[in-house]
């Protein structure tokens, strides 16, 4: 098969002279690129450095829920409504490239056999490989990699992609196995992030009459992606089952693309969701699964003994990572006007004792979060409390100067930790703080509550998806009602907690910001102030801030890890010094429990414990 095919209506001459002139502008193509610098791997290379390349395969892998979801209602995981099975994304759906474990920011190809970026960055060329196929046989086309993009952000797809690639002006079909992306502004990170787009068949929801299903109301059509898995069955949103594709396309005569040596090594996945974390404990004692990871600190330390635990057949072990922990806290939906004042979000974190929960419900096993990008060099407070450095403030005084309401005095001076009951201070002096600063914002105690100028109550309602946090929601309000604060705590199953967020409809609840090595345009989702009115967006705080969005602006621009570093740290200080969230606290470790047949090769540097687990173990006594 040649690379450009002789069927197409364009005259070859024509093309190929039209190829020529575009690859002259792109820089050296080949397998690997790095948003900064070169990649680690070069062309070539047989496998990364932290899969075992001679793992066996064979047996099944049995897994429960990977998060609160306690069933599902659909397969499409792209679509804003519904519940999305487990699984189906990352074993059914390939992108053009994929990233490493042990690198900041890289790409390698495993659709495209080749990746050009061009020498202005504004546009990048991707060729597929002509083994590439989807998993009904179709081979994958640049007009297949084109139906995606677009798809994904017209109103038919969840509103996140919209936004997330916003600087992606267009994708191009060049030729059959050819595809370009032209870019709005100059963006390195760009190349990176549409390599990784996920890619299905224009196929995908056509009926046996040959009309299509609209994508938004895809539910349980068989997704056709390129994937290693395909499924096998299902039950009633509660039993998901994959099985190897025997023909996946990466995977044939013998030999495995390197991007995928050690990786899928089970012929089966098999997820069962339980009703809740307490029937999937024991039922993983009672040996219905694999294994667990645990995120709750009690359960780790009391939790998990027993007869299997004592003989072997069952094991734990905490695994160390480098991930950056991000942001995890009660966040306040600053839509409400009762969250609208800085100084009542700042009055509210000094209700939270984190040293009281670390030493009564933690077990002295988290360290507390003082940065949007936590156990990272990307912080604020990465070397300790600093001031600014001058790339910071080059960043900064300007946009005091243009917006000084938006940026907080503070931001200047040393970032700030959060508030601490550790001696010398104590839970009466801070309550005392928060007191003064509700007291300024207007908010004084009188018949009973604390009330505002209207005699209106200072009332809001915490919402959660489960039982899981009621502990610890139970004492921070406790110490809120001292400040004469009333709370209603709600809680629901995920499908309900998840539409209430997508709708924004809460006043205050647990987020958990995911860091990255490498942030750039999803902080957009997350923070952007048109995110904010687009429902299903990450913004679920509501930030509207032109600062954020400069800020944001700065970081996806950056052309240097440097000038990365700076504009993220310029970020965390604004956000931090905002009082959006009240933090909460990070493991620096993935605590895994797991039966004794199952194998795994050392972990790499930045990783999540589900996704290394379905990744990259195997089971001892596999063929």
């Amino acid at each position: 098969m040649t690379m450009f095919s002789l069927n197409r209506q364009i005259p070859v001459l024509l093309l190929l002279a039209s190829l020529i002139g575009l690859m002259a502008t792109a820089g050296h193509a080949g397998q690997g690129i790095a948003q900064y610098g070169k990649p680690k791997y070069a062309d070539g290379f047989s496998h990364f450095d932290y899969v075992n390349p001679n793992a066996p395969r064979g047996g099944t892998l049995t897994l429960p829920n990977p998060d609160r979801r306690t069933s599902f209602d659909k397969f499409n995981p792209y679509t804003l409504r519904g519940v999305t099975a487990p699984g189906v994304s990352q074993l059914m759906f390939e992108s053009l490239a994929v990233g490493s474990a042990d690198e900041v920011s890289s790409a390698y190809g495993l659709i495209a056999e080749d990746i050009a970026v061009a020498a202005d960055k504004m546009s990048v060329v991707f060729r597929i490989r002509p083994e590439a196929q989807f998993s009904d046989g179709s081979p994958i086309l640049a007009s297949d990699v084109k139906h995606s993009f677009d798809t994904l952000m017209s109103p038919l797809a969840n509103p996140q992609f919209k936004t997330v690639y916003a600087d992606v002006k267009q994708a191009v079909v060049v030729s059959d196995r050819v595809i370009r992306f032209d870019f709005k502004n100059r963006n390195p990170e760009l190349p990176v992030m549409v390599g990784t787009l996920p890619i299905f068949s224009q196929q995908w929801g056509k009926k046996p009459d040959g009309t299509m299903t609209p994508f938004d109301k895809l539910t349980f059509e068989h997704p056709l992606g390129s994937g290693p898995y395909v499924i096998d069955s299902y039950k009633a949103g509660k039993t998901m089952v994959f099985k190897r594709n025997p023909n996946y396309w990466a995977d044939q005569g013998g030999k495995t693309l390197n991007v995928r040596v050690g990786f899928f090594n089970f012929d089966r996945v098999v997820y069962k969701l339980y009703s809740d974390d307490a029937v999937r404990l024991e039922a993983f004692k009672a040996g219905e699964f694999d294994t667990l990871v645990e995120y709750r600190a009690k359960n780790w330390a009391r939790s998990y003994v027993g007869p299997r635990f004592n003989e072997g057949t069952l094991l734990k072990k905490a695994f160390i990572n480098h991930n950056g922990a991000g942001m995890q806290g009660f966040a306040m939906n600053v839509r409400r006007p009762i969250f609208q004042d800085a100084r009542v979000r700042q009055a509210l974190g000094y209700a939270l004792d984190f040293e009281w929960l670390n030493r009564q419900l933690f077990f002295e096993q988290y360290g507390r979060i003082n940065s949007y990008f936590t156990n990272s060099d990307l912080s604020a407070n990465f070397d300790g409390p600093q001031k600014p450095t001058e790339a910071e403030l080059k960043l900064l005084k300007p946009l005091k100067a243009q917006y000084p309401k938006w940026v907080p005095d503070v931001v200047f001076g040393p970032m700030p930790a959060a508030p601490s009951t550790a001696s010398p201070e104590s839970l009466r002096q801070n309550l005392r703080k928060a007191r003064d600063l509700l007291a300024q914002a207007g908010w004084q105690y009188r018949d009973g509550a604390l009330r505002n100028m209207q005699d209106e109550p200072f009332r809001f309602e915490m919402v959660e998806d489960g039982p899981f946090f009621l502990r610890v929601i139970s004492s921070y309000v406790r110490n809120l009602e001292k400040l004469g604060i009333q709370v209603d705590i709600r809680t629901s199953d995920f499908a309900l907690h998840q539409k209430r967020m997508d709708e924004y409809d809460f006043d205050m609840t647990t987020i958990r910001f995911p860091d990255s090595q490498s942030p750039g345009n999803e902080l957009w989702d997350r923070f952007g102030s048109q995110a904010a009115k687009e429902k299903g967006s990450d913004n679920v705080i509501g930030v509207q801030s032109p600062v954020v969005d400069a800020l944001v602006e700065a970081i996806v621009r950056a052309q240097t890890r440097e000038e990365l570093r700076a504009a993220t740290r310029a970020l965390d200080r604004v956000l931090w010094n905002s009082y959006y969230v009240i933090p909460q606290w990070y493991n620096p470790t993935h605590r895994i429990a797991y039966r004794k047949e199952m194998r795994y090769p050392e972990p790499p540097l930045y990783y999540t414990a589900e996704s290394w687990i379905l990744l990259n173990w195997w089971k001892a006594g596999a063929k």
